[in-house]
């Protein structure tokens, strides 16, 4: 009987170790393949994007890196029809068909008084949003705002935001209509080892 509850202890803990051997591979393929397939998609279906997610997105976006964890970023979703065919007319003139065909857009923001750096937070923001949005089936594109003076006064314009407060990007998301294949990027000749 010993000798039973022995063995059978020991087949636990080798399955056991064999499953969380296992693991970390399948996150790391599901990770990469996100990563690998993220494309920029510019048209979309009609079909709105569901609260949950809306929430998955915003809660990447939340779970990205910040210089000293200050998180200066602050998100503005449209999920409305009117706002956000106003900032297709008003604020991004040069991606109104996007807009127009998007049912959502997050717009990623930095508190230029809290950081200093907030653009290179902001920007890891937006990446997390893009790849959340692979993850999710879904499609988006991200549509520069910041360094543009001319972009960045008129997205100030139409959304009304407070004089600390700078747009980034606004990532267009929504239902890929059609279908979007990823390019391959990977550029041997851009890679430098120990020196350039």
């Amino acid at each position: 009987m010993k000798q039973l509850l022995i063995l059978m202890l020991s087949l636990i803990a080798l399955t056991s170790c064999s499953q969380k051997e296992k693991e970390p591979a399948s996150k790391k393929d599901a990770a990469l393949s996100v990563i690998y397939n993220r494309k920029s998609v510019r048209s979309y279906t009609s079909q709105p994007v569901s609260e949950e997610d809306v929430q998955t997105l915003l809660k990447a976006g939340f779970s990205a890196p910040s210089a000293k964890d200050i998180r200066p970023w602050e998100l503005i979703v449209l999920d409305n029809r009117a706002a956000l065919d106003k900032l297709a007319e008003d604020g991004l003139k040069g991606s109104r068909v996007i807009l127009h065909e998007a049912p959502l857009a997050i717009i990623v923001c930095g508190d230029t008084v809290k950081s200093t750096r907030w653009s290179l937070d902001c920007s890891a923001v937006t990446e997390n949003i893009l790849l959340a949005a692979e993850a999710s089936g879904l499609g988006a594109v991200w549509l520069a705002v910041f360094p543009w003076r001319d972009r960045i006064e008129r997205v100030v314009k139409t959304l009304d935001l407070p004089p600390n407060i700078l747009p980034l990007a606004v990532v267009a998301v929504g239902h890929p209509k059609g279908e979007f294949t990823p390019k391959n990027k990977y550029d041997e000749k851009k890679i430098h080892w120990n020196k350039w």
